[in-house]
């Protein structure tokens, strides 16, 4: 499928005066996105916000069919959430219910501080234990590795997809067929992937998954979602409930919804939920594929360009690296770098080494400078950024 560069751009305001390259943060929503969000938000200055949800009740329903194609799953299977954080948090606390001393918790040296430290806290809580599974020759998760960690105490797997400090994607799928084999319950993190690659759960072996709306799908911010596997879903029950996720059924009884949206609650913002609705319908509609074939050209580019550029390095690590760059420049620090950057009407984000802990501790990470292309951005637009380095050089 060839991609509609003119429309994409046509639909995306932003770009006729800056160079937007911080995709992997946030993504400019395309009009069609703002357009349902704002006539719903009018909509709800008109009549109301309980009879604006129901007057379009079955746009605000079908949201669900629309990411349960996205991802491969059945709308049952689908809960929405305010953002990706809770929507992974409300899968890991349900799984860590159960946990006792002297479980395991497997996950990937590029782990996410916010996934991370939520290990961490189980763990104090329960007597669990977090353990890392060791990089391949590549920096990615080690799939062999995994395979020689399972034992009995294994409880859970979880790792990050497309990690926040760069281009890396771990072997996900691979991770699916150890899970699976041996029974294991397997969350995946997929802020950084869905939107610029394929998700199909299937495919990925995967149990619950987690995807934020505002970054490469080009949502709303304050969007997200989880995909829970039916089979587990329903051996699940949420660490926190209300009446909608669990409805009070007698005085001394509540019952857990049949479908994910136990993990959901009572209010929500139903203009966001609409917003990410139309979003994962846009990008369905330019065609998953060839947003990724896209978005890896780009990536490519900049990374070759700025690779030729002395004293920048790049810290991707992966064979096939995803349309985030991570890279420093010698003697600069990176915020004052994107900051030089937004002046030239440049936008590219920063990743912390506390983002990622462990991964910078071990390669020795400063903050780098992000830069994440998407489908609508240009070549002429990777050189732009090139040539800002190479002056800053």
């Amino acid at each position: 499928m060839t991609l509609d560069l003119a429309r994409l751009r046509t639909e995306t305001p932003g770009v006729a005066h800056r160079v937007h390259l911080d995709n992997a943060g946030a993504s400019p929503m395309p009009t069609p996105v703002l357009d349902a969000m704002t006539a719903y938000l009018r909509r709800e200055s008109e009549i109301g916000g309980y009879e604006a949800a129901t007057e379009l009740a079955a746009r605000l329903d079908g949201v669900y069919d629309s990411i349960a194609r996205l991802v491969g799953g059945a709308r049952d299977e689908i809960a929405l959430t305010e953002n990706a954080t809770v929507a992974w948090q409300m899968a890991f606390y349900a799984l860590a219910t159960t946990f006792k001393p002297g479980d395991r918790i497997l996950t990937a040296r590029a782990e996410y501080a916010a996934n991370y430290v939520a290990f961490l806290q189980v763990a104090r809580r329960t007597g669990a234990v977090v353990e890392v599974v060791p990089d391949d020759a590549d920096g990615a998760l080690d799939p062999q590795a995994l395979e020689r960690m399972i034992d009995g105490r294994v409880r859970l797997i979880a790792i990050t997809w497309v990690p926040t400090n760069g281009g890396l994607v771990n072997p996900a799928a691979a991770v699916g067929r150890v899970a699976r084999a041996h029974g294991i319950p397997y969350l995946l993190d997929a802020c950084q992937a869905a939107g610029q690659m394929p998700v199909d759960v299937e495919a990925l072996g995967c149990d619950l998954l987690s995807a934020t709306g505002r970054k490469f799908l080009r949502g709303p911010r304050g969007s997200g979602f989880l995909y829970a596997r039916r089979d587990l879903m329903r051996r699940l029950e949420p660490a926190m409930i209300d009446h909608f996720a669990a409805p009070w059924v007698a005085p001394d009884r509540y019952e857990l919804r049949p479908d994910a949206r136990r993990f959901e609650s009572w209010e929500n913002n139903y203009a966001a939920r609409l917003g990410l609705g139309v979003a994962v319908d846009y990008a369905l509609e330019i065609g998953i594929e060839a947003i990724a074939v896209r978005c890896q050209a780009l990536a490519g580019q900049l990374r070759r360009s700025l690779s030729g550029i002395a004293g920048v390095t790049v810290h991707d690590l992966g064979r096939h690296p995803a349309a985030i760059v991570g890279f420093s420049l010698d003697g600069r620090e990176a915020g004052p770098v994107k900051a030089h950057l937004a002046g030239l009407g440049i936008g590219v984000g920063s990743s912390q080494p506390s983002s990622t802990l462990l991964d910078a501790t071990a390669r020795a990470l400063p903050t780098l400078v992000r830069a994440s292309p998407h489908a609508f951005n240009t070549e002429e637009e990777i050189e732009t950024l090139a040539a800002a380095i190479r002056a800053l050089r």
